[in-house]
């Protein structure tokens, strides 16, 4: 990479570094501790370019604790087919007519695969795509978006690039790193790779969906920017269906409350698979057929409940569709009896639902609510289960709502699997850090995970666009009323069904 591409890597960091100084400030008058410790590497990254002595004291033991080693640091992925073309059906003259490149670089973990697509009338400005969730599989496949994101974004003149990551698993912190690295360096690829010669963007903007979208809300996180291995400051962000770190407390909570209404709460919840079929027997009236995934009478619709208001609140579309789609019932269920390492991203256990109050009704709390609550199993977290590295993010990025750029989300409220409540802790967390004006957000009336519309990402797009060039700030929803949310015609306005599938049972607006 050419030193004035190192340069620009951080002369940006700055204002950031300002900002967050003064926030972590009394971090370093604080004891000992690991909160303390991240209080003051951050406070240190704030005021200097970042790197590895700025985070000395968190590689030192804390209260006796030996440095932390994770399963995932021994996996190994290799790469498989990185090429593309641009034959795929719907794609627009424009995408057809672009110039596509692809290839591989060093990602964090090892090899990584890139994708990149620009049209002949390329505007300078590029969008990050970041990919899903992509399994537990060795081989880490090349990534192209959807016919509709590509004509979206080539249409309005933006380049897109993607990277394949260099690990699969729930690895957020490879998704950063991966593709921040190849937004700062794509240019040095296609020239190494391809013998094409482009100037570097003008603009960077990063969109993902699900895991991506956590990727995506996390690129642009305070934190992230101080703390990444390659910093990149975007100039806005679409975290489409976004997870974040909420994600691992809605598993183990939604099958440890299933647990405990079939019955089995003093079983070991490591053995949860092997009296799954029980639970299912117990909580459903079938998981097949017309009635598959209806709650049965009693315990069934008390998960049912419990599982609204952890998911985000009565809502449009959830408990009739959304909660009786099998295969998101199936993906929820099936991480029952896992620890909370998240299948080894992290050293340790990270669940905790020692605080957590389980309701399936609204206002004052009933005795039995009291009851339920004393009864079902709590597990405590380990101490720091995901601390601050010495270099680069977190093992598990965090979104906290804290950043400075126009960022435009959609969700489904459906979502049985990454649902909706994501949204309103990501609005709590914006206004909590004053920033809650750039943050829009949009509920789809929609059954499933990631379940959008052709035109709902076209808008999308394009209004994030209009809205990072023009500062044309889009139309959002209330996501934090409940008698909003609950209301009949919740997610009307942003809704479109032209270019959508699997709608045509959901009642209509009014």
């Amino acid at each position: 990479m050419s030193l004035s591409i190192n340069t620009k890597r951080y002369l940006w960091l700055v204002p950031v570094a300002l900002s967050l100084a003064a926030s972590m400030a009394l971090a370093n008058e604080r004891g000992n501790s690991a909160a303390a410790r991240e209080g003051a590497a951050l406070n240190c990254m704030a005021n200097a370019s970042p790197n590895a002595r700025c985070r000395q004291a968190l590689t030192k033991p804390i209260g006796g604790d030996e440095a932390q080693t994770r399963i995932h640091d021994e996996r190994s992925f290799q790469v498989g087919n990185v090429a593309f073309d641009g034959s795929a059906a719907g794609l627009s003259a424009a995408v057809q007519a672009a110039n596509r490149y692809y290839g591989t670089y060093d990602g964090l973990q090892g090899e990584a695969a890139y994708t990149v697509e620009i049209p002949q009338d390329w505007n300078g400005k590029l969008v990050m795509w970041t990919r899903g969730y992509g399994g537990e599989g060795a081989t880490l496949n090349r990534v192209v978006p959807s016919a509709t994101f590509r004509n979206a974004v080539l249409g309005a003149g933006y380049a897109w690039a993607a990277s394949s990551y260099s690990a699969n698993f729930y690895d957020v912190r490879a998704a950063i790193e991966d593709t921040n690295k190849l937004a700062l360096e794509f240019t040095d690829y296609v020239a190494r790779d391809w013998s094409a010669v482009y100037d570097e963007p003008s603009q960077r903007l990063i969109v993902g969906v699900s895991m991506g979208g956590h990727t995506a809300a996390a690129a642009v996180e305070r934190e992230t920017l101080i703390s990444a291995k390659y910093p990149v400051a975007y100039d806005g962000a679409a975290p489409l269906c976004q997870a974040e770190q909420y994600q691992f407390d809605w598993l183990g909570d939604y099958n440890r409350v299933a647990q405990h209404l079939a019955g089995f709460g003093d079983a070991p919840y490591e053995d949860f698979q092997s009296y799954l079929p029980a639970i299912l027997g117990t909580l459903f009236q079938s998981v097949s057929g017309s009635n598959a995934w209806l709650p049965a009478p009693g315990a069934g619709e008390r998960l049912q409940d419990v599982a609204t208001i952890l998911t985000g609140g009565e809502r449009p579309i959830f408990r009739d569709f959304g909660y009786r789609i099998g295969t998101w019932q199936g993906a929820v269920l099936g991480t029952g009896g896992r620890d909370g390492s998240i299948n080894g991203i992290l050293a340790r256990d990270a669940y905790d639902n020692t605080d957590r109050e389980y309701r399936w009704t609204t206002g004052e709390i009933t005795a039995e609510e009291i009851a339920f609550n004393e009864q079902i199993s709590r597990v405590a977290a380990d101490s720091n289960p995901n601390p601050i590295q010495p270099e680069g993010v977190r093992w598990l990025p965090q979104v906290q709502g804290d950043f400075s750029v126009p960022v435009l989300t959609m969700h489904t409220l459906g979502d049985f699997y990454v649902p909706f409540r994501h949204q309103q802790l990501y609005r709590e967390g914006a206004l909590v850090n004053g920033n809650a004006d750039l943050l829009v957000q949009r509920a789809i009336r929609a059954p499933s995970h990631c379940d959008f519309s052709a035109s709902e990402i076209t808008t999308a797009v394009n209004d994030l666009f209009a809205w990072v060039n023009e500062g044309v700030v889009p139309g959002g929803d209330e996501v934090l009323d409940p008698a909003v949310v609950a209301a009949d015609d919740y997610g009307c306005q942003f809704t479109n069904n032209t270019g959508s599938a699997g709608r045509g049972a959901l009642p209509a607006c009014p």
